[in-house]
């Protein structure tokens, strides 16, 4: 029976980059051509783990984009705000199922984030209006998905055991690691279709809300 339910951030309780071109929007507004993609694209995976980590801050990449890529961006240009965050989205459709969930069950979120990342979400108001029972952001704990740690973490602070846990998440690989460190029970979430998936993840919890009033 599920206690608790955890949700990824970007992809599902917010609209990002998944299932959009926006990260091709991104690279264009950076003066990233044909020429530097691949070496952008390299950059890029060398440096996003230490965001997602905590370990350095997200607009402290310009300076080296602009030595290792000869980008040109204005001097108050903030990667996190400007080219992140103001292209996130309010996914309105997700949020009466989470406020229907959250009557009957505790609710988290479980988020690879890069540094700063979540607070200037916040501070965007594009979240669900709930309020949270736990919050685990990669760059405060220093995990991140999909390793098992993160996962026992969470698990950890939800009081509750794997398969009482369900997971609402849109990368097939961080839903599999959970299955596979704690049989915890997974949805995943198609960032493509925000408003088909939220149904499907309504329909779910009615057969899951009905199972808890059964078992009462």
């Amino acid at each position: 029976m599920i206690e608790f339910v955890y949700f990824d951030l970007g992809g599902v309780t917010i609209l990002d980059f998944s299932g959009t071109d926006k990260w091709s929007q991104l690279k264009k507004e950076l003066g990233i051509g044909v020429d530097k993609e691949k070496q952008f694209e390299d950059f890029w995976e060398k440096n996003e783990p230490g965001l997602c980590l905590g370990k350095r801050d997200t607009d402290s990449l310009l300076p080296l984009m602009k030595q290792e890529l000869g980008i040109s961006v204005p001097d108050n240009y903030s990667l996190l705000i400007d080219g992140f965050v103001n292209r996130f989205e309010t996914n309105k459709s997700i949020w009466p199922v989470i406020n229907k969930i959250h009557k009957v069950c505790k609710v988290g979120l479980l988020t690879n984030a890069y540094t700063g990342m979540l607070d200037a979400i916040k501070k965007k108001r594009i979240l669900p209006d709930v309020t949270w029972d736990i919050t685990i952001d990669s760059s405060i704990v220093g995990l991140q998905k999909p390793d098992p740690e993160i996962f026992f973490l969470a698990q950890e602070k939800a009081k509750a055991s794997g398969k009482e846990i369900l997971f609402v998440e849109n990368s097939p690989k961080h839903t599999k690691a959970a299955e596979q460190f704690g049989s915890w029970q997974t949805f995943l979430y198609d960032s493509s279709k925000p408003e088909d998936s939220s149904n499907k993840l309504s329909e779910l919890w009615n057969n899951i809300g009905a199972a808890k009033q059964n078992e009462r």
